[in-house]
């Protein structure tokens, strides 16, 4: 019945993407036929219809259908991160009571995203600086691409290691973009609780029921819902997209989701196999509904249950060790969101005929990696956090900006493919730190019937 459930479950997400990709492509299309052909009235009748952004003055009198179901699934996510967060890891942090294995397990994982940022980040500057030298990205920019800019104020990522500690623990709770700092309360309650032992068994029993309350709900939010509101999402992305800026930064585009899909074919299965000797082919086999759930979202936050489920069940990952180090993961582990910054960076100075040496390329991964770690695990966060990284270079003058501005306008693919490389990471870490554990089910990691 399990079997059957899954396999189900598995269709029905392979329908949402393969229809809305279809659907999305075909609503591109009939746009663009539509205000060629003088006929954008019906486009936008159409638009007002099923996918404008109603919160928008110009939605003000549209329906927008499939805008309003994608909404209430990713609010329903991610309504969920703060405390699904809060509890999986104190959880955590409860059931590990061996101080020296937790620091073990500790350094295993944080060591692994270093490795895997190392490399992404490497892979990602060489491929763009190669394609940079062969002339590839120089490319006029549009001058009248985009007004405002959407950017966040200039700061020195190395303060991600300040914003750890929260000051008000209220303020950070209250927001999704302070994940971070939640990590950080989750670790130092769940280490608090362990200490105390039986006398905090009533506060571990409350956020043990809370966890279950939690998990209840996403499961049906993800089973239920997820299919219908991912097909509309995949469709409104394809139907609302600009091509007008397309064509100067497709090498950008096709660069970057080149250099994101080697990372996902070669590192994981690679890091697994030399890590642990396993066979990386059932682990490739069983994220596969992972990775598009995530290419699907758009969030590492609203992958996370998901990719837990499969952890536990499929992979045959240890509870204990998958609840430290996915949450985990999820708030610092963005390979794929370090090696967009490093292709997005290298374009836009190149457009903007700015020199770049091996040193330059080099503190740009630094500060990239620094980024995304701070990276709040919600939609477009990474593109946002590209400005932060050209601040730390000094990348700020007005082409700078317009580059910046072009790149934000048409990445939204990048994201969305970029996302498979974060949650395939935070799973390979889990295989790879489990298995170093020896709290890997093996029999149940290479069962092909799960």
């Amino acid at each position: 019945m399990a079997e059957k459930k899954k396999n189900t479950f598995i269709r029905k997400m392979m329908a949402a993407l393969i229809g809305g990709l279809v659907l999305g492509l075909a609503c591109l299309l009939l746009r663009e036929h539509l205000l060629a052909t003088g006929q954008g009235a019906i486009w936008n009748t159409i638009n007002n219809l099923l996918f404008q952004d109603i919160t928008k003055k110009e939605g003000l009198h549209a329906l927008g259908l499939f805008y309003i179901i994608g909404q209430l699934f990713m609010n329903g996510l991610q309504m969920a991160i703060v405390p699904l967060i809060l509890t999986s890891l104190a959880l955590a942090m409860c059931s590990i009571s061996d101080a020296d294995k937790l620091g073990r397990i500790a350094g295993r994982t944080l060591g692994t995203f270093f490795l895997f940022y190392v490399f992404g980040c490497t892979l990602a500057g060489g491929l763009a600086y190669w394609v940079r030298s062969m002339g590839m990205f120089d490319v006029t920019l549009p001058s009248k691409a985009v007004t405002a800019v959407n950017k966040v104020a200039p700061y020195n990522p190395l303060t991600t290691i300040i914003n750890f500690v929260p000051s008000n623990f209220g303020a950070v709770a209250s927001v999704n973009t302070r994940v971070l700092s939640i990590v950080f309360v989750a670790i130092v309650v769940g280490f608090c609780i362990n200490k105390l032992g039986p006398k905090a068994d009533t506060l571990r029993q409350v956020i043990e029921e809370l966890n279950d309350v939690i998990q209840m709900f996403l499961n049906f939010l993800i089973n239920k819902i997820g299919p219908v509101a991912i097909f509309c999402m995949i469709t409104r992305t394809f139907a609302a997209y600009g091509i007008e800026y397309l064509k100067p930064a497709l090498t950008y585009m096709v660069v970057t989701i080149i250099a994101l899909l080697l990372y996902l074919i070669i590192a994981y299965p690679v890091g697994i196999f030399l890590s642990t000797g396993l066979n990386p082919m059932p682990f490739v086999k069983k994220m596969v509904k992972v990775a598009i759930f995530g290419f699907s979202t758009n969030s590492s936050a609203a992958t996370l249950p998901i990719n837990t489920r499969t952890c536990e069940d499929e992979l045959g990952c240890d509870h204990d060790i998958t609840s430290f180090v996915l949450p985990m993961g999820m708030t610092i582990n963005m390979n794929g969101t370090s090696m967009m910054h490093m292709v997005a960076v290298t374009f836009i100075a190149t457009a903007s005929g700015i020199n770049l040496d091996l040193s330059t390329m080099i503190i740009m991964g630094l500060l990239s990696i620094c980024a995304a770690a701070g990276t709040p695990a919600i939609p477009v966060a990474g593109t946002t956090m590209i400005f932060t990284v050209m601040a730390g270079l000094g990348f700020t003058n007005e082409m700078c900006l317009l580059g910046y501005a072009l790149i934000v306008a048409i990445n939204r693919p990048v994201e969305m493919t970029l996302l498979m490389l974060n949650v395939g990471g935070d799973a390979a870490t889990n295989v790879i730190v489990c298995a170093k554990e020896d709290r890997l089910n093996k029999e149940m990691y290479f069962n092909e019937d799960l």
